[in-house]
């Protein structure tokens, strides 16, 4: 168990979808290891729900510790194999705003999720929307140190059954374990990343 301090989120669930591709959509087998995708999501009461509320400054402070056990599921999911490529999302209940979900998604939150997956000097590719039970949400993936990097530009969909519910929030991390199988674009190759300024 964790002692990370989240109570300043009503947390009702937390997500886990794991998939590993093995073979291409046309059958080509995989060109080296499967790709495994991760997705972890927490759906969240918000309290700005039904109102318009200018300062939001009470979910930001704290989203460090909402990125730190993201952090942390992360490391324990990937269970030893190396995180490449992340991406990040929300889904707002439709009694909030899209700015609700990405009050969680910043700088403060997402630099911890960096450092459980072993550091990321890209930035994180992020989406959004408004939407209910049964949404799906297309996630973007790309290299964590370089996004030049064509062949982890990726998705991931996810849908929640349950959530989230109208004055609900779901902030959700993707991670992937490799790029797109037999990628064949060209450009900056994955083993030539220098990592130093998030492009190249």
């Amino acid at each position: 168990m964790t002692n990370i301090d989240l109570s300043a989120f009503q947390i009702r669930k937390w997500y886990l979808q794991v998939e590993d591709t093995l073979v291409g959509e046309t059958g080509q087998p995989a060109d080296g290891k499967p790709l495994r995708k991760i997705v972890l999501a927490a759906c969240i009461k918000n309290p700005f729900s039904g109102r318009f509320v200018q300062d939001l400054s009470s979910w930001i402070e704290p989203s460090p510790n909402l990125g730190k056990e993201f952090g942390r599921r992360i490391h324990e999911a990937a269970q030893g194999q190396a995180i490449e490529s992340y991406g990040k999302a929300c889904l707002v209940g439709i009694d909030g705003e899209y700015e609700h979900g990405n009050a969680l998604l910043t700088n403060p939150a997402a630099n911890p999720v960096r450092e459980g997956v072993g550091g990321g000097k890209s930035w994180v590719p992020s989406t959004g929307k408004r939407g209910g039970p049964g949404t799906v949400i297309d996630i973007p993936l790309a290299h964590k140190d370089a996004l030049y990097v064509r062949s982890h530009y990726d998705t991931v969909s996810a849908m929640f059954s349950d959530g989230p519910n109208r004055d609900e929030v779901i902030v959700i991390w993707a991670f992937a374990t490799r790029g797109r199988l037999n990628a064949r674009l060209g450009g900056l190759l994955a083993s030539d990343v220098k990592g130093q300024d998030g492009l190249y």
